[in-house]
């Protein structure tokens, strides 16, 4: 622990002269000894592998059997088609994980060229590649920290640490410090410098105690190296969905060899029997029609500000319970707002509709004439506390140019940290003016006189108390506190005169304030079910202040720090977890810990951010949030979703989205599984009873893989629910089947299976045979085929308009309310047109073209499902209103 320990004592122990730094020898030793100062990405699966990787699922399993199969039977266009199918699925694989995963490549983009060294007495610049452990760096304004270093010199030195800890305002060093706590988090370990952290002020000189993979920035890399991203819901639910079918595929092939044995089949007909079963069974495109539907359900979504990673994380969205929010730049603006403002005249809220007083813009005036920030266009560089000052002055109408124009600053006396003040001397109109602002406990000890009703009159011992109680009161609010005061001098004094005997005007709070729809968007998630907690780097006061403002937590004891997190176990920890609603000063590690801990409970969880400190928590969350135009690129690498706008609110938008899209999704996987089903009990009822298959594996592939996935696909596109965020989110591990849709598959597969057999007996009967007749033409055989072909067909597509709500009649919904279902319908029967009526097509799927009597047939019996399941809906709105 470095920062435990005195400058001295460091460079002793990494054996360097600070003046001298090391030779070129020790060098050369060192990077041999501890590698190249650089972030080590985890090696890339190659895209054959993640190919591959694709055909581990149960649904492939079973269909590479059935190709297998039909080669051997020689029915090689089956095997083609099925092989097809495999191949198209494992590709929308492919492309998904490509997209995916570029978050060590950002962490590689943070090690920076270039680095001043002190090498053999004389300072170089070298490429940072080459910096090793006992490097004295020397540091600048402006400059990029290389490493991470123990400060042996600093003078004035402040550090841009937001990436790296979430603090909003920069972290002032002082390199003489030694903390003797090992448990001081990252943001307060103020001797010590971190690799990518930016110096913002002042100047400083370092030696170097960490370089690549064993900096602050290397244990992040080390973190989402090792991270197992877990499976979302979708992903589980869908590879149980495969388990299942494939063992029933199994079991059915099975059953049908020992009923075709026992009946005395040929070998070749029982095999063909199994194919066409597992044909039936397996719904060949579920995977290709949710790929999709998510990929609308993306398309959508980026309309609304928000860009989808990873295609399966848009339905995560919708099981979502728990949102970890970063604080700085998403639940706040990322910018130091000055909110109050005091004076002897009493508290100011600053507004711009507010009347100003003349004791407020002499305060105003005074603060900016002693601030070295600059802000134009909406940009500001220098101290964000300055910048916020600035701003201030502008929301009081002051004209800043015309103000710094006629006072010309002719000295000053800096800021550091042991005075925490800063004076400049001003010549306005031929007279000098001192201003200094600084912290108030440190200013008002230098005072001798007050502003009071535009007057100076001397300091009184209750005129102290006022301003130092309400310097405490905006401090228990979490506002930052700075106060001002001047003096009217007769010349030119020193610098070390300045800071005598003045006037104290005031004092301003300054906060990064919340953004303006947070609130409610907050509201509208806890709503829905969805229960917001913040974790942050910064302060514990100063994070509550803005959870109690945007209503996520009530009480301070709903706030726990990292140094408190760290006195649990895990165990511990994970049991009272849901006891905070508030995460302080936190580090990367906490904040994965903070994760874990609430997914081993079950929750669904998000986790947002922008900073690189937050790069492993997104990667470890089930769907992890990075902001878009303040996010690093390691962030965005590491995340699921990316929020153009930067907009908490989108989050919000988005679970309703993905809510929406779910619900899609599984009237998707019940339109198909319910038409399998009805497939599945057409063969086997037939076979049972010693008929021939009503259904060959061709017309099978040909209704899964087309007229199917016409009415499923547009299923997965319609209107969503306008009440889905009144309903809570569902369980993780809640299946497709759950709430009743399980019985639906069954009573909708039972029906479409009855009325196929049916069709299939009246194209015997209709050529004055019976299925159960042993000689029976072929053109009969073709014929009754063809009947329960378009049956099957027929019932499935008109089904397709019942699952559109589960207690709605398609009447009150509109049957046109969706009118890409209602164009699938009409294209799936010209599609079976199509098939019957040319003639090519016809001979290769043995069919023939039905008489138009037996249309009637098929047109009565294929609209009866949807008809049945209207008297369903009937009947639970009736007793769902009388019970």
């Amino acid at each position: 622990m470095w920062f435990t320990k005195s400058a001295k004592e460091v460079l002793n122990e990494l054996k360097v002269d600070p003046a001298f730094g090391l030779s070129d020898d020790q060098a050369f030793t060192r990077l041999n000894k501890y590698g190249a100062n650089k972030l080590l990405a985890e090696k890339k699966k190659s895209i054959i592998l993640m190919f591959f990787e694709q055909l581990k699922n149960w649904l492939i399993y079973i269909l590479l059997g059935a190709v297998v199969i039909t080669i051997f039977m020689g029915e090689y266009v089956d095997a083609v088609i099925i092989l097809l199918v495999i191949i198209i699925n494992a590709l929308l694989g492919v492309l998904q994980e490509v997209k995916a995963g570029k978050a060590i490549e950002a962490l590689q983009k943070l090690t920076f060229p270039k680095a001043l060294v002190r090498r053999k007495g004389v300072v170089i610049e070298i490429d940072s590649e080459k910096i090793v452990p006992g490097d004295i760096l020397v540091l600048d304004a402006g400059r990029i920290i290389a490493a991470d270093i123990r400060l042996i010199e600093s003078v004035n030195l402040q550090l841009d640490e937001s990436s790296l800890t979430g603090e909003s305002v920069p972290s002032e060093k002082d390199a003489s410090l030694i903390q003797t706590d090992l448990k001081t988090p990252l943001g307060d370990r103020l001797n010590l410098g971190f690799m990518s952290t930016i110096i913002t002020n002042g100047r400083g000189v370092g030696v170097v105690v960490g370089t690549g993979m064993n900096t602050e920035i290397g244990k992040i890399a080390s973190i989402i190296n090792t991270e197992v991203k877990s499976k979302t819901p979708l992903e589980i639910r869908l590879d149980k969905l495969g388990k299942t079918l494939g063992i029933i595929a199994i079991v059915i092939c099975v059953l049908i060899f020992i009923i075709a044995m026992l009946q005395g089949r040929n070998l070749s007909e029982m095999f063909l029997m199994s194919v066409s079963l597992a044909v039936a069974a397996i719904p060949e495109g579920l995977a290709a029609i949710v790929a999709v539907v998510l990929a609308i359900g993306v398309t959508n979504l980026s309309k609304k500000n928000a860009i989808i990673k990873k295609l399966s994380a848009v339905e995560t969205l919708g099981s979502l319970n728990i949102i970890c929010s970063d604080k700085t730049g998403t639940l706040t603006q990322n910018k130091m707002t000055v909110t109050s403002a005091f004076t002897l005249e009493g508290l100011s809220t600053i507004q711009k509709e507010n009347s100003t007083s003349e004791e407020l813009i002499f305060l105003a005036k005074a603060m900016i004439l002693s601030s070295d920030a600059s802000y134009d266009n909406g940009k500001g560089t220098g101290d964000p506390t300055e910048i916020a000052l600035l701003i201030m002055g502008d929301t009081f109408g002051m004209d800043r140019k015309a103000l710094h124009n006629n006072n010309k600053r002719i000295d000053e006396a800096a800021f550091d940290s042991t005075r925490k003040l800063m004076s400049t001397l001003v010549e306005e109109d031929g007279k000098l003016m001192v201003y200094t602002k600084g912290a108030v406990g440190n200013l008002i000890e230098i005072c001798t006189h007050v502003l009071e009703n535009g007057k100076m009159i001397p300091l009184a011992e209750h005129h102290k108390k006022r301003y130092l109680d309400e310097a405490i009161h905006m401090s228990d609010q979490a506002l930052r506190t700075l106060g001002v005061a001047f003096k009217p001098v007769n010349g030119k004094i020193d610098a070390s005169e300045m800071e005598k005997d003045l006037t104290f005007i005031g004092l301003v709070g300054m906060i990064d304030p919340p953004r303006a729809d947070v609130k409610e968007s907050i509201l509208k998630a806890k709503t829905a079910g969805v229960k917001t907690l913040m974790i942050t780097g910064d302060h514990k006061n100063t994070a509550f202040a803005i959870a109690f403002q945007l209503g996520i937590s009530e009480r301070i004891e709903q706030t726990i720090t990292g140094q408190e997190i760290d006195e649990l176990t895990d165990e511990e920890f994970s049991e009272k977890i849901y006891n905070y609603n508030v995460f302080a000063r936190v580090s990367p590690e906490h904040k994965v810990k903070i994760v874990r801990a609430l997914k081993l409970q079950g929750n669904i969880v998000s986790m947002t951010g922008d900073g690189v400190n937050d790069a492993p928590s997104l990667n470890t969350a089930d769907i992890g949030v990075a902001m878009g135009i303040t996010g690093t690129d390691v962030a965005k690498g590491a995340s699921d979703m990316i929020l153009v706008d930067d907009n908490f609110s989108t989050i919000v938008s988005a679970i309703e989205q993905g809510r929406n899209i779910y619900n899609n999704i599984k009237k998707s996987v019940i339109f198909l599984i319910t038409c399998n089903l009805g497939e599945v009990i057409t063969i086997f009822v037939a076979l049972i009873i010693g008929w021939k298959a009503p259904l060959l594996a061709t017309q099978l592939l040909w209704i899964n893989l087309i007229t199917d996935s016409l009415p499923a696909i547009a299923l997965g596109m319609d209107p969503g629910n306008p009440d889905v965020m009144k309903e809570k989110p569902r369980p993780a591990k809640e299946s497709f089947f759950a709430n009743g849709a399980g019985v639906h598959v069954l009573l909708g597969g039972c029906l479409i299976g009855a009325l196929t057999i049916i069709a299939y007996f009246y194209g015997y009967y209709e050529h004055g045979y019976s299925p159960f007749d042993k000689q029976v033409p072929q053109n009969t055989i073709e014929y009754a085929r063809t009947m329960a072909f378009m049956v099957l067909v027929v019932c499935q597509l008109f089904y397709s308009l019942a699952l559109r709500d589960e207690r709605k009649s398609i009447f009150s919904i509109g049957l046109f309310s969706n009118k890409y279902l209602a164009g699938a319908i009409v294209a799936g029967l010209a599609l079976q047109l199509i098939v019957v009526w040319i003639p090519a097509i016809q001979t290769a799927f043995h069919l023939q073209m039905p008489d138009l009597r037996a249309w009637g047939i098929i047109f009565a019996l294929g609209i009866t499902p949807l008809v049945v399941n209207e008297f369903i809906k009937v009947f639970i709105r009736v007793s769902k209103k009388n019970g």
